[in-house]
């Protein structure tokens, strides 16, 4: 059985796998910037009822699985959680305080798939990226 949420005139199962990079894909998730990060997906998303589901930031992308209510718009999460995160790594690794404009830390564009029948699949997929990222990278020509 499939666990579904529910309130008082709704049950739902929408969940995300959502995948963003840094501004020109720069390696730039590492070392404390990464674990601050994950606290931050995690805090950002319990703010709005959100659960991260499953999350591995890799030094170049971010893969998340994400369960939100079907009154948001996945977009509006996109733009919620990238916006908050660049705020609060401009906050703790840049030294602003205040004046964030021009701070471009994520890349405008994001890919999302909706997770459907397949939880467990994404789950493990997101799980071993690493894995998957070697494979992808033994497939192509030239290296």
């Amino acid at each position: 059985m499939r666990d579904y949420q529910s309130v008082s005139h709704t049950t739902r199962d929408c969940k995300y796998h959502i995948v963003f990079i840094p501004k020109r894909r720069k390696k730039v998730i590492f070392g404390m910037r990464r674990k601050h990060l994950g606290k931050v997906f995690h805090e950002l998303a319990a703010q709005k009822n959100w659960q991260v589901v499953e999350g591995h930031l890799m030094p170049d992308h971010v893969h998340m699985c994400i369960s939100i209510y079907p009154k948001y718009s996945v977009s509006y999460v996109i733009r919620y959680i990238k916006g908050k995160s660049a705020i609060s790594i401009a906050q703790r690794f840049m030294g602003k305080s205040r004046n964030f404009t021009g701070e471009n830390i994520w890349a405008r564009g994001y890919l999302v798939s909706t997770v459907g029948l397949d939880e467990e699949r994404v789950r493990g997929y997101i799980r071993h990226q690493e894995k998957e990222d070697e494979h992808y990278d033994q497939l192509k020509p030239g290296i």
